[in-house]
């Protein structure tokens, strides 16, 4: 592939390396360091004058400080006389603050600040997965495209779980039962939601369950899970409500504060989550976490991007 560099950031390595050798490329050589009183510095190592960039950096870790680094490495190719930049964001920072609530209303839109900030850096093409709301595409003046993680968690329901024709597919929380019911429509099962009150962020209120999970496997599918109290709840409702087995399917593993201890201690079969996020510490502490590596269908967004052909077909078929 000529004229194609792909350079990483540093919050996800290993999969900027799989991304890389699923293309037949070596990443491109760049240094990040900081200065003593803690500021990024980034040095190109190699040219990418009429170069098509890629820059791959995933929202985790230190979130703030990878940000601040992908904006930088954006902005020091664009000034290298790059011919195009695009910023591979497997799992996009401050997606959850999209919009004013009810309550509170001096909450700020983050993730629109995101969205100025990149393209102010000079990104002229963003690809991401599974943004927590669609309408996050509509922040940006420049293109975006947001793949779905779907089609390999389908792929892995059919492979893994025996009797996934006798599963309910549910919804944690009333905002993911579109992904949930595309999920149920694909498998031609049932679908069930959980309708959550929540008192303040992060904490769970109370739990009803919508639909029916008697005597069958349960599939809990979220886009991401952060703290795990709300898949943990709706783990321990879907076994009193006579589920056999629970399994929980994500997109971005965040797993922060007391996630790992709580899914330890649910009734979960496994937690599977995909490689947006780093995971290796994770499962080290718990044997329940498996992942899909969603590295192929990356690779083929960028391959398709660079040759310019339609990525719609990612959407529904997992790159062989």
């Amino acid at each position: 592939m000529p004229n194609i560099k792909i350079f990483s950031g540093s919050s996800h390595p290993d999969l900027s390396q799989k991304i890389a050798e699923r293309l037949g490329l070596e990443l491109g050589k760049v240094v990040t360091k900081k200065f003593s009183n803690q500021e990024t510095c980034v040095e190109i190592g190699e040219s990418v004058r009429g170069e098509d960039v890629y820059i791959v950096q995933s929202g985790c870790g230190e979130i703030n400080d990878n940000l601040m680094e992908l904006l930088i490495m954006i902005n020091a190719c664009k000034i290298a006389s790059a011919s195009r930049v695009t910023a591979v964001i497997p799992c996009f920072p401050y997606a959850r603050q999209d919009k004013k609530d009810k309550v509170g209303s001096r909450a700020p839109i983050s993730a629109k600040l995101v969205a100025n900030m990149l393209s102010v850096s000079g990104a002229d093409h963003i690809i991401t997965m599974d943004l927590h709301a669609s309408q996050i595409q509509g922040f940006f003046d420049i293109p975006v495209d947001n793949l779905y993680a779907e089609p390999a968690v389908l792929k892995w329901i059919k492979e893994n779980i025996n009797e996934w024709k006798n599963c309910t597919v549910v919804s944690p929380d009333a905002g993911g039962a579109k992904r949930v019911t595309s999920i149920a429509d694909r498998l031609n099962v049932d679908f069930a939601l959980i309708h959550k009150e929540r008192k303040k962020a992060n904490e769970v209120d109370r739990m009803v369950l919508v639909g029916d999970v008697k005597d069958r496997v349960a599939i809990l599918v979220d886009d991401m899970a952060d703290t795990c109290g709300t898949i943990c709840h709706a783990a321990d409702k879907l076994v009193s409500a006579g589920a056999t087995k629970v399994y929980a399917i994500l997109t971005h593993g965040i797993f922060s504060g007391p996630a790992i201890s709580r899914i330890n201690n649910a009734s979960f079969e496994a937690v599977v989550v995909t490689n947006t996020i780093p995971q290796e510490d994770k499962m080290k502490h718990c044997s329940k976490i498996q992942v899909i590596d969603i590295s192929m269908i990356l690779a083929e967004a960028i391959r398709r991007t660079h040759n310019g052909e339609s990525v719609s077909y990612l959407f529904s078929h997992v790159p062989l």
